[in-house]
């Protein structure tokens, strides 16, 4: 960084001749564009890969978090190719070695990519160790390439004598730039215009023209003059030595905004289905920092983040420590913002500390161990350690700690504390005062509890904020606040259990008065039960007698005594009530966890009650009902949920073939919609008009005070059969409820597929 332009200058026309060739000129634009395209290639074929998976694995923001961890291990083992072939491969050796591992891919018959035949995820462990392997026999290999490649460029560029070699870190913008058009241009273009397959042979094409870029490169660079001393010594940069404290920092710096990227992404999608677009929105921003900080000319400056940090991350804990879902639009702002604030905070630091050349590869390779300690840390350690999503808010905690600030230290003056102690002092004694106020709220009414706990919580984030200028108080204050947030009764009453899976978190609680029993995936009810006993068997929430579940159950066994009935989600088990003593249920349930506390009679007693001989079959639904005989079921209910709506792939075309080979004739399907953010009202309608299906739909929205007053809720379902006589029983019947209609299509949609789908255009924004 401290060469002298001229003498750079006069070197390469030296090399290039008397006037700078074409060929010097190309440099720059070249290895701009090569570096865009790889950075491009690996950020399209991560939600690509990622949607191949899905089939197998459902809808969870736990699968996309496991591929991230794989990306980031890859992209730490192409910086550590990268940083050790340059430091000790010769010139001219490492131009060939780079450019055979380049075409590795195309002659070892990688391409196109596709996933393995034959594998299928295991059923009663956690699926991680799969997914891993999977994505490595998958695309380990060109995404290995393509990491490498970044900083590889980039250390050729340095060594090239280009008058601009001595900063060539103008490329790593570049690299950001086109892992933010890659991202972007899979949700909007790829997405909805292409299938899976054509999708996989397009980046396969734009593979093979990055290929070829990478050898041009090579050829421009292979008669660089050589130097004398060490093979690190490419360019006129100082030297200048790096400590280890220094390494330990950018380390620090880039594990905060890699956990908390995927800790975003949980929240999330949350309740929203695995859609590319919400996986892409806080990988996005994450990127965008990074092209910022690091391009020439800055258009933000980090240090307009850093000195408003503390009010964003404070809003950032807040909803959680409320247990509040907060409206779609509200959610994707809130923490888009966040993340963007500390990431430009913390990648700000790492590109103003950056080192001169001879130590660019070693910094991306440090860089990449923090990215995959956030990584491993959120996908991996998380859901082991911790009961609830606790990794979200440490790293909003640790991102408090290590922030700097240029406040200048205060005064000690005569009888005060030191600020030392001050920093841990008041952060307990803030702690203590909110637990006291946590609970208090526990011994008053309602109204009165509403009224207490919002002046508790302004108090103490005012308290809290009051501490922005010290990081360290600041930070701890954070910690304190949010321990003693555990205290706090939130809507859903007390919790009595709370456990964590690889496929989210859950709890049961009981409602404030005691009336009722919950069970929540993230903050998504799932089952209700009365603590009356008097009203223990009888189905609440989405499953009253008198709602759409309850008529469907009650026209179908009235028909056909004795039903073999498939539900594919448990829940609480609270379905198993609206069944005739003389049915047979098996339940379909991707997670143990579920079917071990819908079980628990300490928790809930449908099941025992209702179904004491149920069938459980544990794994994804598309696979275990392979299993089953063909025909052999009555009713297939579809009530599958990952957070507030049902899992993709079990909407498509090849899914509704499933379903119809295994109902017996005269069957009835049905599907559990309900959920805030998505109409899917249309995308089954495309899919039964294909199958040539009666179909109809009962929003039952409508709910009086009274019966919310007795667990009743919002649902809505639609039906579905071979023939209009088979549901007639059904649909033309008066119900007190809503009345049945015909299911909408969307005439102008695709019908969804495992190659294709777009749930962009099924969004409720408002």
């Amino acid at each position: 960084m401290h060469s002298d332009g001229y003498s750079t200058s006069v070197m390469s026309e030296e090399k290039f001749g008397r006037a700078p060739t074409i060929s010097y000129r190309l440099l720059p634009p070249l290895f701009g564009v090569t570096v865009f395209l790889s950075a491009a290639l690996l950020f399209l074929v991560e939600p690509m890969i990622a949607k191949m998976m899905l089939p197998l694995l459902g809808g969870s923001a736990a699968v996309w978090n496991t591929c991230m961890v794989f990306f980031q291990a890859a992209l730490l083992a192409g910086y550590a190719f990268a940083y050790a072939g340059s430091r000790w491969l010769p010139w001219r050796v490492l131009l060939v070695v780079q450019c055979c591992v380049a075409a590795l891919p195309v002659v070892t018959g990688v391409l196109p990519l596709t996933l393995p035949h034959g594998w299928t995820p295991p059923l009663q462990t956690t699926p991680i160790p799969w997914i891993l392997a999977m994505l490595a026999v998958a695309v380990g290999l060109p995404f290995f390439v393509l990491s490498s490649s970044g900083p590889m460029l980039q250390r050729w560029f340095a060594a090239s004598g280009h008058r601009g070699a001595a900063d060539p870190y103008f490329l790593y913008a570049a690299s950001n730039a086109g892992s933010l058009a890659g991202l972007f241009a899979y949700p909007l273009l790829l997405e909805p215009l292409l299938r899976i397959s054509n999708q996989s042979r397009l980046w396969s094409f734009v593979y093979l023209v990055f290929a070829a870029l990478t050898t041009l490169c090579a050829v421009l660079c292979w008669n660089r003059p050589q130097r004398q001393g060490t093979s690190d010594s490419y360019s006129g940069s100082a030297r200048t030595s790096i400590t280890w404290a220094r390494r330990l920092r950018w380390i620090a710096l880039a594990f905060i905004p890699s956990s908390l990227m995927l800790g975003v992404t949980t929240a999330m999608t949350a309740d929203v289905p695995a859609i590319p677009l919400f996986w892409i929105v806080p990988l996005a921003l994450y990127l965008l920092s990074f092209v910022l900080v690091f391009a020439r000319r800055q258009i933000i400056a980090p240090e307009t983040f850093n000195r408003r940090l503390p009010i964003l991350i404070l809003c950032g804990l807040l909803p959680g420590m409320l247990q509040t879902k907060l409206p779609l639009p509200a959610l994707l702002g809130l923490y888009s913002i966040l993340l963007f604030g500390i990431a430009m905070v913390c990648h700000g630091e790492l590109a103003a500390t950056r080192p001169s050349v001879h130590g660019l590869t070693e910094f991306y390779l440090l860089l990449s161990v923090g990215g995959v300690l956030g990584g491993i840390f959120n996908s991996i350690i998380a859901p082991l350690a911790f009961h609830s999503v606790l990794e979200f808010p440490i790293a909003l905690i640790f991102a408090a700690l290590l922030r700097r600030t240029a406040e200048p230290e205060e005064h000690k003056k005569p009888g005060r504390l030191p600020d030392g102690v001050k920093d841990w002092l008041l952060p307990l004694v803030l702690g203590a005062a909110s637990a006291t106020g946590f609970l208090a709220l526990r011994f008053v009414n309602e109204k009165l509890a509403l009224l207490m706990s919002i002046f508790v919580f302004s108090f103490a984030a005012a308290s809290c904020l009051s501490f922005g200028k010290r990081p360290v108080r600041f930070g701890l204050g954070l910690a304190a606040l949010f321990a003693a947030s555990f205290l706090y009764v939130g809507p859903f009453g007390q919790i009595l259990h709370t456990e964590r899976s690889f496929f989210g978190v859950y709890r049961v609680s009981n409602e404030r008065t005691d009336r009722f029993r919950y069970f929540l995936h993230g903050g998504t009810v799932h089952g209700v039960q009365s603590l009356n006993p008097a009203r223990r068997r009888t189905p609440l929430a989405y499953y009253t007698a008198g709602g759409p579940a309850g008529q469907m159950l009650e026209a179908m066994q009235s028909r056909t005594p004795n039903a073999s009935i498939a539900v594919v989600g448990l829940g609480a088990g609270a379905m198993a009530c609206l069944t005739d003593p003389g049915s047979t249920i098996t339940y379909y349930e991707i997670d143990p966890l579920v079917v071990r506390i819908a079980k628990d009679p300490h928790y809930f007693t449908f099941l025992q009650d209702c179904a004491p001989r149920a069938g459980y079959k544990i794994g994804d639904a598309r696979l275990r009902l392979q299993e089953a005989q063909d025909s052999s079921y009555n009713m297939i209910v579809l009530d599958a949920f990952s957070g507030d709506s049902i899992p993709m792939h079990l909407l498509t075309r090849e899914a509704m073939a499933l379903y119809l080979n295994k109902l017996a004739p005269g069957g009835v399907l049905a599907f559990h919609v309900t959920n805030l953010y998505l109409d899917l009202s249309p995308v089954l309608g495309n899919l039964a008009s294909e199958a040539h299906l009666a179909s109809w739909s009962e929003d039952d929205s409508s709910i009086s005070p009274q019966e919310s007053s007795e667990g009743k809720f919002a649902s809505h379902w639609i039906v579905m059969a071979r023939s209009e006589n088979d549901l007639a029983s059904l649909v033309h019947e008066q119900h007190s409820t809503a009345p049945w209609v015909p299911t909408p299509r969307s005439p102008h949609s695709r019908v969804w597929t495992d190659d294709y789908s777009n749930l962009l255009s099924v969004i409720r924004w408002r």
